[in-house]
């Protein structure tokens, strides 16, 4: 099997690394990004600073956050980036970014070339810190992009789509093909721009219960909501609560399941 070395760096299975070389879409996504000089700006997983770079000539300071070690040894002795970054060798899913937006002084503008492995837990990990978020920008996998958008009655939405949609505004940005990285990637990347809402659409008292209904219906998403939710809802319970029992569970909107989730909030003898 031939290594695959990208300016020097050998791309590294374990963290799905896949390094950004397209210029024309380097600049579309900085565009997309519109860093401002006085804005809180983070980069998750700079790499070798395809976007850094040119994120960094709009601005006079960003925090990045990098996990492989050579790789934030690098970005340490970069000789444009050096004086600009404040460099946490960490991984994401253990950075507290309320702490991070109060140290700045100002909600966070958030960025990154997401690895698959890690995009969907580090997502949630940053939707429990909205309020410290003003923006998200992520290239993903377009099959993920899918499913954060989707609406109800979709095979890609699920509880990604829910869960996401319940904290945010996305909005798709572009499409990026595997010729854009090295190695390129076997899948078709796209860039999404998610803006947590100031004010939620469909507020959840509490959000274990809407972790918990989700979960639950979509991990039997095959069996109707009056199986696959039969220990937390009776079939007169979930038809006044405006759900038909032969629906599945993506046949209900994200309203519907904030309702739910309240009505069993507040029904704590309902819940096994």
């Amino acid at each position: 099997m031939s290594k695959l070395v990208h300016q020097g760096h050998l791309a590294r299975k374990r963290f799905g690394q896949n390094f950004l070389h397209d210029d024309n879409i380097i600049d579309s996504i900085v565009s997309a990004i519109h860093p401002l000089p006085d804005q809180a700006i983070v980069e998750i997983g700079p790499g070798l600073g395809a976007l850094t770079e040119p994120v960094a000539e709009r601005i006079d300071r960003m925090t990045v956050i990098e996990l492989d070690r050579d790789l934030a040894a690098r970005l340490a002795t970069h000789p444009f980036l050096q004086s600009k970054l404040t460099i946490l060798q960490q991984d994401a899913m253990t950075v507290d970014f309320a702490a991070m937006s109060q140290q700045l002084g100002q909600p966070l503008r958030v960025f990154g070339n997401l690895p698959y492995n890690i995009s969907t837990p580090l997502m949630f990990h940053l939707f429990s810190y909205t309020q410290a978020i003003r923006d998200m920008h992520f290239m993903l996998q377009k099959e993920v992009v899918n499913r954060l958008v989707a609406g109800p009655d979709s095979k890609a939405y699920g509880r990604l789509s829910v869960m996401a949609q319940y904290y945010c505004q996305i909005i798709p940005v572009l499409e990026v093909p595997p010729t854009s990285f090295r190695p390129a990637p076997k899948v078709d990347s796209a860039v999404v721009r998610l803006v947590p809402y100031a004010e939620l659409p469909y507020p959840v008292s509490d959000l274990g219960v809407l972790a918990r209904i989700t979960s639950q219906a979509f991990n039997q998403r095959r069996k109707t909501v009056r199986n696959s939710l039969g220990n937390l809802f009776t079939v007169e319970q979930l038809k006044d609560l405006g759900i038909d029992p032969i629906m599945r569970a993506e046949n209900i909107s994200v309203a519907q399941y904030c309702h739910l989730a309240n009505w069993l909030a507040e029904h704590p003898s309902q819940q096994d």
